[in-house]
């Protein structure tokens, strides 16, 4: 298959994809997720690989969140069919894969770049990583998926501090509360990743994708489990401040929420 928004490459039966928005840090707008649930649905059913390495081309970020310019002028209905749309596109569908996705978190991964990490079965992060749920300050709330996974993998109370905040957190902090399952420096990421990846496509395939549907079952994340994410998150461009946010950032400028 030929992609305009990623580069994927085969080898020792890992498969690594790269989103390849450099300029735009890998930010995902709907042809990235598009292109992204063409790839894995055939990586998926692809017998020759037993694991997938995602990552963002350039030094600078995994992804740095969803392409704000493209949802900007929604109303309500637009947002909640954007959140839908996602997450059984991407989100849910990578979390429910057969094949292990292990996330190789370099630089920024915000807002949808950090909910397409949360729904990747394992997380590893370079030292320079930073991570966050910025929503807040666009007068949004996180619409694929991290209001439910975030708290499943971090607790409940730091989970509320990061949504609420909005802050990022350092890759230490990440590996302290979590979030990560390993730390490196930028030049040992995807080569650890790789290591890690090898090491699961050691193991009985069918074991694998069984291990993953058994954990899975525990947290019930279906897509009709995050109804109500979804439907608040819609709510959310109904306001003047989904307004006054999304074009404060467009305007390289601070916001003036008012609370309606």
């Amino acid at each position: 298959m030929t992609f305009e928004q990623l580069h994927l490459k085969k080898e020792n039966k890992i498969a690594f994809v790269t989103i390849t928005r450099e300029k735009k840090l890998n930010a995902l707008d709907s042809a990235t997720i598009q292109e992204l649930h063409e790839a894995f649905s055939v990586l998926d059913i692809d017998s020759q690989v037993r694991a997938i390495v995602i990552m963002g081309q350039g030094q600078k970020a995994f992804v740095a969140g969803a392409d704000i310019a493209e949802f900007s002028s929604f109303n309500q209905q637009q947002g909640e069919a954007l959140s839908r749309l996602g997450h059984e596109k991407l989100f849910a569908f990578v979390e429910n894969l057969s094949t292990p996705v292990i996330a190789a978190i370099n630089g920024y991964a915000l807002g949808g770049g950090l909910e397409l990490a949360l729904s990747c079965h394992m997380r590893v992060a370079s030292d320079n990583a930073r991570m966050g749920l910025p929503e807040v300050t666009l007068g949004l709330i996180p619409g694929y998926g991290g209001t439910r996974r975030l708290g499943q993998i971090i607790g409940k109370g730091r989970a509320h501090q990061m949504v609420a905040t909005g802050q990022m957190i350092s890759a230490d902090k990440a590996m302290q509360w979590g979030l990560v399952n390993e730390i490196y420096t930028q030049e040992e990421l995807v080569p650890k990743a790789t290591e890690l990846a090898l090491k699961i496509a050691a193991n009985a395939p069918i074991s694998v994708s069984h291990s993953i549907k058994a954990i899975n079952a525990q947290y019930s994340n279906s897509v009709e489990s995050f109804e109500t994410e979804i439907q608040l998150f819609g709510a959310c461009f109904a306001t003047n401040d989904f307004k006054e946010g999304t074009s404060a950032f467009l305007e390289k400028r601070k916001p003036d929420f008012k609370g309606n």
